[in-house]
C-alpha cells in the first residue's frame, strides 16, 4: 500500500466524487478509478458505495480513512525530522501536554532550545495522560508532560520543579467562594465535576477519607476548561489543579491539606529518535540536572 494511493483515497473520500477528486489530484479519472479498484482488491474490502450523485465511504472505508490520516501525518512528521541541513539542527519536536502550571517551566526550556537552534519548530498537542501515552506509543508524539502517579516502566523521564496544587473552581456567588480552603465536609453532597483520570479520582477519594461515600460526581472532564463552563452554568463545583487561566465569575479555592502533585516529561525508552528530538531530550536532561544540582539559598 503506497502513501500516494492513500492520498488519492483521502481526496476521493473528501470530494465524494471521482471526477472532482481527479481534477484536484491532476490525474485522469480512469487512472484514479484503477487505483481505487486496486486498493479494494489489495485490502479485500469494498471502500466506497455509489449513489446517483456521489460515492460514500463504507464502514471499512471509514476505518481506512482514520488509519490513512494517521499514517500520512506520521510520514509527514518523519520527513520533517530527517530533512535537516548538515551543519544546522532543524526539524520538529512533537510535544504532548496536560493542563499544568509546570507547562510554563517546559515552555521556558522549549524557548531556550529554539533560541539555540532557530530552525527547530515544535508541535504541541493538549490532552490527558491516556491520550498522550497512546500518541507516544503510536509515534505521533516524541515527549509528553504528564501528572504523577503514572506508569513509566517503559519510559525515561525527568521531573519538573513546579508542584501542582489541587482545589475547586466555584462560582463567585457560592458559599464556598470566600473560604481560604475547602474540606471534605464542605464538599460532601455537593455535585462535583471531576477529572476523568482514574489516578486523580482515586487520590480525591483518598482525600475525602470517610466522607468518600458522600462524593456526588455529576460529571467528568479530561481538560478543565469545559469543566469551568459547567461550573458557570451551575452544575456544581469542579475539582482540578490551579492554572494560570482566568475564568470570569469563578474563583479557585485550594483543598485543605491538599495533596501536591508532581509532573514529569516522559519519552519512550530505547527509542531511536530523530537528531532534533534527541538533542532536545539531552537539553532537557541537562537543564533539569543543573537545577537539581544548584546550591540551595541560605
Amino acid at each position: 500500500m503506497e502513501l500516494r494511493v492513500l492520498q488519492y483515497f483521502l481526496m476521493v473520500a473528501r470530494e465524494e466524487n471521482i471526477t472532482r477528486a481527479a481534477q484536484q489530484l491532476h490525474i485522469t479519472q480512469p487512472t484514479l478509478s484503477r487505483q481505487l479498484a486496486q486498493l479494494d482488491r489489495e485490502l479485500g474490502a469494498k471502500l466506497f458505495t455509489r449513489s446517483s450523485h456521489n460515492i460514500v465511504l463504507t464502514s471499512e472505508g471509514m476505518l481506512l480513512k482514520r488509519r490513512a490520516q494517521e499514517l500520512l501525518a506520521l510520514a509527514d512528521k518523519t520527513m520533517k525530522e530527517v530533512a535537516h541541513e548538515e551543519d544546522s539542527l532543524a526539524g520538529e519536536v512533537a510535544v504532548g501536554c496536560g493542563e499544568f502550571l509546570s507547562v510554563g517551566e517546559l515552555a521556558e526550556i522549549m524557548t531556550d532550545f529554539r533560541r539555540k537552534y532557530p530552525l527547530v519548530s515544535f508541535d504541541v498537542h493538549s490532552g490527558n495522560v491516556v491520550g498522550i501515552k497512546r500518541r507516544i506509543e503510536a509515534g505521533e508524539l516524541d515527549v509528553g508532560l504528564v501528572g504523577e502517579p503514572v506508569d513509566v516502566r517503559t519510559y525515561e523521564f525527568v521531573r519538573m520543579a513546579r508542584k501542582e496544587e489541587w482545589g475547586v473552581l466555584v462560582r463567585e456567588d457560592s458559599p464556598l467562594a470566600d473560604n481560604t480552603a475547602v474540606t471534605p465536609d464542605d464538599l460532601a453532597g455537593i455535585p462535583l465535576i471531576v477529572s476523568k483520570s482514574e489516578a486523580a479520582r482515586n487520590a480525591l477519594a483518598s482525600w475525602f477519607g470517610n466522607r468518600a461515600p458522600d462524593m456526588d460526581v455529576a460529571c467528568t472532564y479530561n481538560l478543565l476548561y469545559n469543566g469551568a463552563i459547567l461550573v458557570r452554568a451551575g452544575m456544581g463545583v469542579a475539582v482540578g489543579l490551579r492554572l494560570d487561566g482566568r475564568y470570569d465569575g469563578l474563583r479557585f479555592v485550594p483543598l485543605a491539606q491538599s495533596f501536591d502533585m508532581g509532573t514529569m516529561l516522559i519519552w519512550k525508552e530505547h527509542q531511536a529518535f530523530s537528531p532534533v528530538t534527541a538533542a532536545f531530550i539531552q537539553f532537557v536532561k541537562k537543564r533539569t540536572s543543573s537545577r537539581q544540582n544548584a546550591p540551595s539559598e541560605a
